[in-house]
């Protein structure tokens, strides 16, 4: 089997291509890093002798996933999956972004996928086969005063899938969807986290063992799941009290 992994050059989306390949499956692999990915399938061809295309492609650009999907659905049709382990952050991310980092942002995390799975959708429904899995962030699971574009494109993302799921009941296509926690990349690297990180090994490994499930939709890790399950049951007016005294004090220091 084949699959598409947009977002392959390093993290997860790293992982994802090892483990897929250790499992002798042929891979198309999509980064804007044509350094990392000619690296990556030099070493997956040489190590499991599997097939490995890659393409150059800017996750935020519109322009460049339309002149990827024109010139290669041919390679689509013998696809069997889909995953998209990608993202941007911006360290400037807040409400009064200017328009251009919005729109990277919005594009990154949740647009180019739209457009991506618009063309793409069609094609699996045809084969009335195949998985496509989704990747969002726990930081979508509220509003905040920082990462604000970054989390709503994930949150979107995430209503994304489930639409996208819908749409698949009446066929034999798998969706799925993770909500990550803070991971060992180079994203979270520096910073002071509350929570330990998890693994992308084990992240991938656990993607890997649930491709042929009908419907996955769940958290990494785990322990963001009471979390999650605590902030929905509270009031947002609470939640706003709570963020205000924390600003007052951080002001008062």
């Amino acid at each position: 089997m084949s699959y598409l992994i947009f977002g392959a050059s390093s993290g997860l989306g790293k992982e994802l291509a090892y483990i897929l390949a250790k499992n002798s499956n042929n891979l198309i692999i999509i980064s804007r890093d044509e350094r990392d990915l000619k690296a990556i399938k030099s070493d997956l061809e040489n190590k499991f002798k599997v097939n490995v295309k890659y393409f150059v492609v800017n996750a935020s650009s519109y322009d460049e996933i339309k002149i990827f999907l024109n010139s290669n659905l041919n390679l689509l049709d013998e696809i069997h999956g889909i995953l998209f382990p990608v993202g941007m952050m911006e360290v400037r991310d807040q409400i009064l972004n200017d328009m251009s980092i919005s729109n990277s942002l919005i594009q990154a995390n949740m647009g180019v996928i739209a457009y991506f799975l618009s063309k793409v959708f069609p094609i699996l429904v045809k084969k009335n086969k195949g998985v496509i899995v989704g990747f969002g962030s726990i930081s979508g699971t509220l509003g905040r005063d920082v990462n604000s574009v970054y989390a709503a494109s994930k949150r979107g993302l995430e209503s994304l899938f489930e639409s996208l799921s819908i749409m698949a009941l009446n066929t034999k296509l798998k969706i799925q969807f993770y909500t990550i926690g803070y991971l060992d990349t180079n994203l979270s690297y520096g910073h002071k986290l509350l929570l330990p990180r998890g693994s992308t090994k084990k992240l991938a490994q656990i993607v890997y063992k649930n491709l042929n499930k009908n419907y996955k939709k769940t958290y990494y890790p785990l322990w963001w799941v009471a979390i999650v399950t605590i902030i929905k049951l509270l009031p947002f007016a609470l939640i706003r009290f709570f963020y205000k005294f924390l600003l007052s004090n951080s002001i008062k220091k």
